[in-house]
């Protein structure tokens, strides 16, 4: 009898917290914890809502992991799933074409701007972000720049495992155990205004996105034009802590690649499908990039699928000949989860997901900021429905928390707090220490004052600890 089986006949939630520290290797966790305190057992979500295998109610203040933007529990999706499986549950695309994939691939080229028209899908975000650098360098190979194959990225900067997009990763403590990685990858100043000072730049917001900008360009005239390959950038960084783009920021990022033939990717695995407001990102702050990354919210989580959606420049060399891309994915573009990514954002369109945030991204922007009259509190900054609340150790100085405070707070104190008090977040340190929070779009005040609460609630706790 399977550890399901036991369940359903009422063995209980103990078989499945041993045979999860017996057999399950969990992402990004330490796993020696879990020998001692069980992991929790998600079984259910409704909604914003989700519930553990012991019946403990939890709002999803993190969208499962910002992917799922419609909510949990949708018996539509589900039945869309269920009939793509009977009618085809499955068939590569490579060099074949299914219904879904092909509706999909026109349906994300008409939300992308400008001439983004070229849709290679993947199964992730990571393998997108991989997937854009390949390309990228494979481009200039086929259009007489073969020296062409560096990656400017940001400091702090999340953008995938994969040992490429790893590299492209601006978190050194991610990639020790791995390395060496791929060559090519290197670091620019990222857009945290809050600390424009420790940096060395300009406090006014406007000279600050001038100064970060300009740093991408010395660069890549220090590595030399001729080797330098793409700029990838999220538009409001996650890693850190939520780092939106300061007033023309992206406007001098796109001069100077179109000045040096620098492809602009904008990895919008976390923006991208309406946690802005818009479809992509990059149309609501007013840039044009050469290539997108996306995955998360395409299907809100319903089926794994991400994508690279290229320029038809980019594509123009790749239609000669006998030229071809030697790149692929067995699931990438798998017709179960593409057809329900067209269903999900059917509801994006019909429900008004996209205009439900820009009509309530200020409040919930106004209710996090409540949280600055408690003194650990010493920014909260964020965009959309993508936040982030900066913990500091000296509010007046904007002391941070050193490693043993930190080993407190972020790792062993606030993850089951929260949870405990009613809250899935995230509380993060690859920068400084922050929680942040992403609801699904259907959420509005309700929601956000219940976050607002247990933030509250919880991070006073957390003062008397640190």
């Amino acid at each position: 009898m399977t550890v399901t089986e036991q369940t359903v006949v009422g063995t209980g939630a103990s078989d499945l917290t041993q045979a999860a520290r017996d057999h399950l290797w969990m992402h990004f966790a330490r796993m020696g914890t879990y020998q001692q305190e069980p992991a929790p057992v998600i079984v259910r979500g409704r909604g914003a809502r989700i519930w553990d295998d012991r019946g403990h109610e939890v709002l999803d203040g993190l969208s499962g992991l910002f992917v799922v933007q419609v909510g949990h529990g949708r018996e539509e999706l589900a039945e869309v799933m269920a009939k793509q499986a009977r009618d085809l549950a499955f068939f590569p695309v490579w060099g074949y074409a299914t219904e879904p994939a092909i509706e999909l691939a026109d349906r994300l080229a008409g939300y992308a701007p400008g001439d983004l028209n070229r849709v290679f899908f993947t199964t992730g975000g990571g393998e997108a972000v991989e997937s854009a650098w390949k390309v990228a360098k494979q481009f200039f190979k086929l259009t007489g720049k073969p020296l062409k194959h560096k990656v400017i990225s940001r400091a702090t900067a999340y953008h995938g495992t994969p040992q490429g997009a790893l590299a492209i990763t601006g978190l050194p403590a991610m990639k020790q155990a791995f390395e060496p990685l791929t060559p090519g990858g290197f670091r620019v100043p990222n857009t945290n205004v809050y600390r424009a000072e420790r940096m060395g730049a300009p406090t006014d917001p406007v000279e600050f996105g001038r100064w970060a900008a300009d740093r991408i360009e010395e660069a890549i005239l220090f590595e030399g034009p001729d080797t330098v390959a793409a700029v990838v950038l999220e538009p409001v960084q996650n890693s850190g802590g939520c780092f939106t783009p300061p007033p023309g920021y992206f406007q001098r990022v796109r001069e100077i690649c179109d000045r040096h033939d620098v492809l602009l990717v904008s990895d919008e695995v976390i923006c991208g499908f309406g946690r802005h407001g818009t479809m992509f990102a990059a149309e609501k702050f007013g840039y044009q990039p050469d290539i997108i990354t996306c995955a998360k919210g395409m299907s809100s989580g319903y089926g794994p699928i991400g994508a690279m959606i290229a320029t038809d420049r980019i594509m123009e060399p790749f239609l000669k000949g006998e030229n071809f891309f030697p790149h692929g994915y067995t699931f990438a573009g798998h017709p179960v989860s593409a057809a329900v990514s067209l269903a999900n954002l059917d509801i994006f369109e019909r429900e008004g997901l996209n205009q439900n945030v820009l009509d309530n991204e200020q409040a919930l922007g106004d209710t996090m900021r409540r949280l600055l009259d408690l003194d650990i509190v010493g920014d909260v900054r964020g965009d959309g429905y993508f936040w982030a609340v900066e913990l500091v150790k000296d509010k007046a100085t904007k002391e941070t928390f050193g490693p043993a405070e930190r080993e407190t707070l972020i790792k062993r104190f606030l993850p089951g707090a929260l949870f405990r008090n009613g809250l899935y977040c995230r509380p993060d340190d690859r920068g400084e220490p922050v929680i942040q929070v992403a609801p699904p779009l259907t959420c509005g005040q309700a929601e956000f004052d219940e976050i607002e609460q247990v933030l509250r609630t919880t991070l006073t706790e957390a003062m008397r600890l640190v």
